[in-house]
């Protein structure tokens, strides 16, 4: 099958990095697409399960399936206690092994940039839905508005700029709004979600970022004790610090929904 370009495997790394801030996103994104209650969805690239805790919170689905590539991510997730009523399986975003409209939704947090071709994960979303149906998907807005973006730009300021994702461009509303209009849905909108990062000190910061996956996390690892404190003293003369320690800064995502005729 046609695996994603680039897959997260260690579940509790990644809520440590990231799974805090996919929550808070999470939230503003349902409320957004006003989802239904007491339906059965599908949660394509579910990784560790953090937005699945949030889906099941919000909607009180009658049923969810999660499914990702990695086993490390699908085994976190089926440890978590507010994820318990969904069932996992590693499967690909882009062919996904199910009948035609088996779901009444579906929907895709933090992962459209890490596909080789988003517009078959579009596809395949639309194909497992029943007629009437959302399929929606949120990402980051890369570069401004990625979590983890103060360490990029600290980075790059010493000439040390991390990888990007695969297929950034994909973030952006148009190429979202594309993509689910070429995939056949109806009544496609897109909307920026806007929220703060907050850390409560350099180090809740620092531990954060410097877990090693992604492309922060990953260049980080790689780096010399040496580079790594020049980093660190970068960060601390760049980033929006308090005068109690605490760091405060913005990130945004932007999201897409659309039914299926």
């Amino acid at each position: 099958m046609t695996q994603p370009t680039y897959t997260f495997t260690d579940g509790k790394a990644y809520e440590r990095m990231m799974g805090r801030w996919s929550k808070i996103a999470g939230d503003q994104f349902l409320d957004w697409i006003d989802a239904p209650k007491g339906k059965s969805w599908i949660d394509v690239g579910c990784g560790n399960g953090a937005f699945t805790e949030v889906l099941i919170a919000r909607t009180a689905p009658a049923a969810v399936t999660g499914v990702d590539p990695s086993d490390g991510q699908i085994a976190f997730a089926r440890e978590r206690p507010g994820a318990k009523l969904a069932q996992f399986r590693t499967a690909d975003a882009q062919a996904l092994p199910f009948p035609d409209k088996s779901f009444d939704n579906a929907t895709m947090a933090l992962v459209i940039v890490f596909l080789s071709d988003p517009l078959k994960a579009a596809q395949e979303m639309a194909r497992v839905v029943r007629a009437g149906g959302i399929v929606t998907t949120y990402m980051w807005d890369y570069p401004e508005g990625f979590p983890l973006r103060p360490v990029g730009e600290a980075m790059k300021s010493l000439g040390l700029g991390p990888s990007a994702p695969p297929n950034v461009d994909a973030a952006r509303a148009d190429s979202m709004r594309r993509y689910w209009t070429d995939a056949g849905l109806e009544a496609v909108e897109t909307k920026e979600i806007r929220f703060r990062i907050s850390y409560s000190s350099f180090d809740d910061f620092w531990e954060s970022t410097a877990v090693p996956m992604g492309s922060v996390g990953t260049a980080i690892a790689k780096m010399s004790e040496e580079t790594r404190e020049r980093l660190k003293a970068k960060l601390r003369e760049q980033l929006p610090m308090a005068s109690d320690g605490s760091i405060s800064y913005e990130a945004a995502a932007n999201a897409v929904k659309g039914r299926v005729a």
